[in-house]
């Protein structure tokens, strides 16, 4: 999920500086833009898609109380998915496909500000791409089964706007983290090989975690571009959009702190 090129490896995280990268305006950044687009784009279709598939969604019976089945079912999805997502851009952009995570990582002296808006705009887009693909290719437009997998407060009687803010900002934290650890040099392991298994595991708990709340979000793109899409977006999205980008501001200085050799 992040570049693992000798600009990282073997140097300790107090000696990274940001950087503006004007210098990484090149075709790499380029090749890096279309993986990320394309990376994300895969999540949207494949992931959100994972939760409109009809035997799926006929597992919720149509009632809030929706069977264990059905939330293991959509957490491994995401969980899976991304995590080979992240294997397939390993080697190019790293794997983001998380603005949270490009973020994160600009935060952390990893890649520069300029690649980093460079990553966001790209995830913004092909997961914009990969919902309206989504939403043709499932014909939702002229389908009585109404779309599924919007980031929402799912039980509104439970939680409000504030609680389902801070379980977005503590899940986006954790993953966050986890990237942070599995890109450590420090501990001496590949990351290449690490980060799938370990960024998948993550995000598969924080779903089994977070989707009885909001439907788990936990990236920005995640939790705003199917709802615009599918006309279901409304002051609550705002959440998703946001709430991801306060964990990433929160955790990458408690990773710092806490969690890295001085």
């Amino acid at each position: 999920m992040g570049d693992v090129e000798a600009k990282v490896s073997g140097s300790k995280s107090c000696s990274r500086k940001w950087s503006f990268g004007i210098d990484d305006l090149n075709g790499t950044l380029v090749q890096n833009f279309c993986a990320e687009l394309l990376g994300t784009m895969f999540l949207i279709i494949f992931c959100v898609g994972s939760a409109n598939n009809e035997v799926l969604v006929a597992m919720a019976k149509g009632d809030i109380n929706m069977s264990p089945a059905y939330y293991l079912s959509i957490s491994m999805a995401f969980g899976l998915g991304i995590g080979g997502i992240v294997h397939i851009l390993s080697s190019t952009s790293g794997g983001n496909v998380n603005p949270a995570v490009s973020l994160a990582l600009f935060l952390d002296g990893r890649i520069s500000l300029l690649v980093a808006l460079a990553y966001i705009v790209a995830q913004f887009a092909g997961g914009f791409a990969g919902a309206g693909i989504l939403y043709g290719l499932g014909n939702f437009g002229d389908n009585e089964i109404p779309p599924m997998g919007q980031n929402i407060i799912i039980i509104p009687e439970h939680i409000d706007v504030v609680h389902a803010f801070f379980l977005e900002v503590f899940g986006t934290m954790f993953l966050i983290l986890t990237i942070l650890a599995t890109i450590d040099e420090s501990r001496g392991h590949a990351p290449s090989y690490l980060q799938p298994l370990a960024v998948g595991l993550a995000i598969l708990v924080m779903h089994i975690f977070l989707i009885p709340f909001t439907n788990c979000a936990i990236n920005p793109v995640r939790g705003t571009v199917w709802n615009v899409v599918t006309g279901t977006a409304d002051e609550e999205t705002l959440i998703f959009l946001f709430a991801p980008f306060v964990g990433s501001l929160v955790a990458v200085p408690l990773n710092l702190v806490f969690f890295t050799k001085h």
